[in-house]
């Protein structure tokens, strides 16, 4: 049993259509780049990103809606 399975390939891709992109929807809508949820599946990232998250101006809510 080594290697990738289809089902294995079937799981992250549900994954990715379940967790993923809603996340990075709601990311999108604060004003940041989507990228950023890759920081919140890192263990070690999780707390700056949450830092970050919490006291960083965010340009949605400022009215600032410039890439």
């Amino acid at each position: 049993m080594d290697g990738i399975s289809f089902g294995d390939l079937v799981l992250f891709a549900a994954f990715l259509a379940v967790v993923i992109y809603p996340a990075v929807r709601i990311i999108r809508r604060t004003g940041r780049s989507g990228w950023w949820v890759l920081a919140f599946m890192t263990p070690a990232l999780t707390l700056i990103a949450l830092y970050v998250f919490a006291f960083a101006r965010w340009p949605a809510l400022d009215g600032d809606r410039r890439p």
